[in-house]
């Protein structure tokens, strides 16, 4: 990793970051203009649907004056339709190609970047990401996510039709453990109790927390 203090915004030196809004794709994709902020390192952020990847990585773009990418709404962008009907046409193999053909277009410096919870599937994709930025597994039990996934029918969630969601955070698991650098315990707090433990995970390279 580059030093330390780069990536959590200590060194002195601002570099200007387009921030995108999650409720403005638009904005979303345009997040990663600012040539500026390419230079320096990134954040990716993994894990299961409903883990706070979005909610936390915009809170973490504003701490560390990055860009934000959510890639989920890139793929939304790009079809032009929700990500549910994406799977309905496409399929879940259909939808992780889409994925991983967006997560290869998107820029890792500079951008705090919440992606899908397939992206871990695409192994180029995931090499992309981790080559301009630090992969962090934001790690929530199954417990937790029964708790705040209600809609696993209609979300968009990439999986074989006859997957069960336990089936699919085991599957998962394994992946995410793969392709990470750092993993957060979620386990307790809120999102706002994630992002500090990130941010302190973040300040001591190959730290988990």
């Amino acid at each position: 990793m580059a030093a330390t203090d780069s990536i959590a915004g200590t060194s002195g030196k601002r570099v200007a970051a387009t921030r995108g809004n999650p409720q403005n794709p638009a904005s979303v994709a345009n997040a990663a203009a600012d040539p500026m902020s390419t230079t320096r390192e990134g954040v990716t952020l993994i894990g299961m649907p409903g883990a706070g990847k979005s909610t936390v990585g915009v809170l973490l773009s504003k701490r560390l004056a990055l860009g934000f990418i959510d890639s989920d709404l890139l793929i939304q962008v790009r079809e032009d339709k929700p990500l549910q009907q994406v799977l309905d046409d496409e399929g879940y193999l259909g939808l992780r190609a889409i994925e991983e053909a967006v997560l290869l277009t998107v820029e890792p410096r500079g951008n705090v970047i919440a992606t899908g919870g397939s992206a871990v599937y695409s192994d180029a994709a995931m090499r992309h990401l981790a080559s301009g930025s630090r992969v962090v597994w934001l790690d929530v039990p199954l417990t937790e996510l029964r708790k705040r996934i209600r809609d696993y029918e209609t979300r968009g969630i990439s999986r074989r039709p006859d997957q069960d969601f336990s089936e699919l955070f085991a599957e998962r698991q394994a992946l995410y453990a793969r392709y990470s650098s750092v993993r957060i315990d979620c386990a307790e707090g809120n999102q706002e109790d994630a992002l500090e433990r990130l941010l302190a995970a973040l300040a001591e390279p190959g730290g988990n927390t």
